[in-house]
């Protein structure tokens, strides 16, 4: 796959698929995932909408640059936050991260794209239409939330499996990728997948320093309501009935604060990509980029 190398020095492990005449549209990977998690057959149901698909592998993950040496404290940074009090440094913010994905339009040739997140990928996209009004041409946010620490809380068990030690090893690692249940679809919960992915990902990639960081920008960010009821951007949200990692009520608001936005709450979806949903979101996608267009 090719690298980018950004003008701040970050270099971002990235792939396309479909026709860079269609129009562009920005893949963002959630907390520790990387691009592999969209699967291939997924991304060219996306792209059989008549979209340029780009994925990328965030910082701190993957192929991408890793920020050896900075460590930090999420449940320090979250506690501040909480308590309105100075934060820790970190090492990075999701308004870098957003810098990030606008570095890689820069670096295709690309003025405007439209974007989809899922997770802290919503996060993400949600930032760059704040921050890159004119680089962004419409907004698929996915089992995301505003930021607010009040709204679309986890559940104990959901935050408890999301915060467990990093695994000593590859097995332990595989093993434990059945934690995600907890969140998962009930109806289209596969294990088979959980751990096939899993291992994918543990030999291209295993980088447990790097979830911390991309945790501790999560909660160094804060709340962008305000700066979401601000916007002028089509957006479309989808959330999933089932998800107990960001409940619904992080999607739903999302869509409230945003003029002119459609949620699409699905019954059979957790805070996962399950592949019976997958001809469901392509045509979700593809559909608010046609109307995007017809605007």
């Amino acid at each position: 796959m090719p690298r980018a190398q950004l003008r701040s020095g970050i270099e971002l492990e990235y792939t396309t698929t479909g026709d860079p005449s269609d129009p562009a549209l920005l893949v963002v990977c959630g907390y520790t995932s990387q691009l592999i998690s969209w699967r291939s057959a997924y991304i060219e149901q996306i792209a059989a909408q008549g979209l340029f698909v780009i994925q990328f592998d965030n910082r701190d993950v993957g192929l991408s640059t890793k920020l050896d040496g900075q460590p930090v404290s999420p449940i320090d940074v979250l506690r501040a936050q909480l308590a309105g009090e100075p934060l820790p440094v970190v090492p990075y913010t999701l308004s870098d991260m957003a810098a990030d994905g606008i570095g890689l339009l820069d670096h295709l040739g690309i003025e405007i794209a439209h974007v989809v997140g899922n997770s802290m990928g919503g996060m993400i996209v949600q930032t760059m239409a704040i921050e890159h009004p004119d680089r962004i041409a419409s907004v698929v946010s996915i089992m995301s939330s505003t930021g607010d620490p009040r709204v679309g809380a986890p559940t104990p068990e959901a935050r408890d499996a999301l915060l467990a030690p990093a695994p000593p090893d590859r097995d332990q690692y595989i093993a434990d990728a059945l934690n995600a249940k907890v969140w998962a679809s009930r109806r289209h919960y596969d294990p088979d997948w959980l751990q096939e992915l899993a291992a994918a990902a543990y030999d291209r990639c295993f980088c447990p320093e790097g979830a911390t960081r991309q945790l501790a920008a999560i909660y160094a960010s804060g709340d962008r309501s305000e700066a979401l009821a601000t916007l002028d951007v089509p957006m479309l949200v989808i959330h999933g009935r089932d998800d107990t990692l960001i409940t619904p009520q992080g999607g739903e608001r999302t869509a409230e604060l945003v003029a002119g936005s459609r949620y699409l709450l699905l019954a059979d979806m957790g805070h996962d990509m399950p592949e019976p949903l997958w001809p469901v979101f392509a045509e979700a996608i593809g559909g608010h980029v046609r109307t995007t267009l017809a605007i």
